[in-house]
């Protein structure tokens, strides 16, 4: 019977333990947290990374071509029938297996500049490479900064909505009393209910987007749907203006300095090397050259083990007495030589590789000019986000404070029957835009000066920040 009751409570708790053990991890992350990962975790810091190492294996390649190359080289050949060793009998070409075994060392001396021209090219895809991840990595921090700030927002809006609805609510409280008293019409009872019933869907909307920028910095920081994410830091409003004046400062004291400009310059400079290495397919090319090896032919199939003597000890019983044999052994086999190497006429193939890697050349030229003129933009574009930023900023300083003052002073009149509820409602809806455009605009004026930082290829320091009220 307990066995039975036993059995029957680990059934009913086995849902709960279900639920519990499916329940979604939560991950604490601040912004250093996020910066960090998106550099870590972004597949397209993994594809640019990948990218420099291959730029980086083409210049281990690009400068092999004019290093010395030693190979080893072995061979062994059987002939089954011999024409010459049968045309001329009894002579040397009747040996039938041959052993082979060579190290030959090879250099080459002139190219017609090709060699040069590949390591430099090489080395301007890889600077290329290395400039377009920097761009990136810059890109990808002004993105985390911008959806962990702008998740933070989406949750300052809520909380400045969900106290607006709290001052409908007691205003509705308050009229209420009113009316009961006799002090208040049935119309002011009705008025304060439909404006707090007004409330209601800008309070849902601020809560649809807080999940939807939680939803957006969890698909950039790679987190699974399901994890639910702590923001631990807001920003320290304190601590904002000076940081935004050292990026002010560190902007105005230098020159643009992007990276996808210096990428596409030293695309422009590979082009160019390009055209070297197709001209000099019209010069001739020279090399030297060492073999240094060993050959055997032994007149069986047996693997020679000694080294090769000739005397006529080694010939068979009743040979001639002048002839002289070999006995299977290995025998050396050097050589070096210069070798010389000149294309007269290709079929226009040379002319066809310098068209083309002019046109190559050209159209880098006409990318480069038009990253100038993108960086331009956004240099501008960003200067002149900033400036209005800044001055919106400067405007809600006290906005918010004197909004709040003349709500309480609305409120007041109204409780005292001096004032009407339209002056309270108008009061109150001037206190929630200041609050919402005063949390906006605090916002903006760094991911501004941020973005200002990243247009002129300055590095975005990090948002001063303070651990987040709970």
């Amino acid at each position: 019977m307990i066995s039975g009751r036993i059995l029957a409570v680990a059934f009913l708790l086995s849902p709960l333990t279900a639920v519990v053990a499916q329940r979604p991890d939560t991950v604490r992350i601040s912004v250093t947290d996020a910066l960090t990962r998106v550099l870590r975790e972004s597949d397209e810091i993994r594809i640019g990374q990948a990218q420099l190492e291959v730029t980086g294996a083409q210049v281990t390649q690009a400068r092999a071509a004019g290093l010395p190359a030693l190979n080893l080289r072995g061979g062994y050949t059987q002939v089954t029938r011999n024409a010459r060793a049968t045309i001329v009998s009894g002579s040397i070409f009747g040996q039938n297996y041959t052993y082979t075994t060579t190290l030959a060392l090879s250099q080459p001396v002139f190219q017609g500049g090709r060699i040069f021209a590949g390591m430099r090219a090489a080395n301007d895809v890889r600077e290329a490479s290395r400039q377009n991840l920097a761009e990136t990595r810059s890109r990808l921090t002004m993105d985390a900064h911008t959806a962990y700030l702008g998740a933070i927002l989406a949750r300052e809006l809520v909380q400045i909505q969900e106290g607006n609805a709290a001052l409908a609510d007691a205003r509705l409280a308050q009229v209420q009393q009113l009316e009961k008293a006799g002090r208040a019409s049935r119309y002011d009872l009705l008025k304060a209910r439909v404006d707090r019933a007004n409330l209601e869907p800008a309070l849902l909307q601020a809560r649809s987007n807080a999940t939807i920028a939680e939803i957006e910095l969890k698909q950039l920081l790679n987190f699974p749907s399901q994890a639910v994410l702590v923001l631990t830091e807001e920003l320290d409003t304190a601590a904002l203006r000076s940081s935004v004046a050292a990026i002010v400062n560190a902007v105005s004291s230098g020159s643009v300095n992007r990276s996808s400009v210096r990428a596409a310059e030293a695309t422009v400079d590979a082009r160019r090397e390009g055209i070297r290495i197709a001209r000099a397919d019209f010069m001739p090319t020279f090399s030297v050259f060492l073999n240094n090896g060993y050959t055997a032919l032994p007149s069986t199939s047996g693997f020679p083990t000694v080294w090769g003597q000739t005397a006529a000890a080694n010939c068979p019983p009743g040979s001639d007495p002048g002839r002289v044999c070999q006995n299977n052994g290995w025998y050396p086999d050097r050589s070096f030589g210069v070798q010389m190497a000149w294309p007269l006429f290709d079929g226009l193939r040379t002319k066809g590789s310098i068209d083309l890697a002019g046109a190559q050349e050209r159209v880098a030229r006409a990318q480069l000019d038009l990253a100038r003129e993108l960086v331009a933009v956004e240099v501008a574009r960003a200067q002149a986000e900033f400036s209005r930023a800044e001055a919106t900023y400067n405007a809600q300083q006290q906005n918010t404070a004197e909004a709040d003052e003349a709500y309480r002073i609305a409120a007041l009149r109204f409780e005292r029957g001096l004032g009407t509820q339209l002056e309270v409602n108008d009061a109150q809806f001037s206190l929630l835009t200041a609050r919402v455009n005063a949390a906006r605009a605090t916002t903006e004026y760094y991911l501004a000066a941020a973005e200002l930082a990243r247009s002129h290829g300055r590095e975005i320091p990090p948002p001063p920040t303070r651990p987040a009220l709970r």
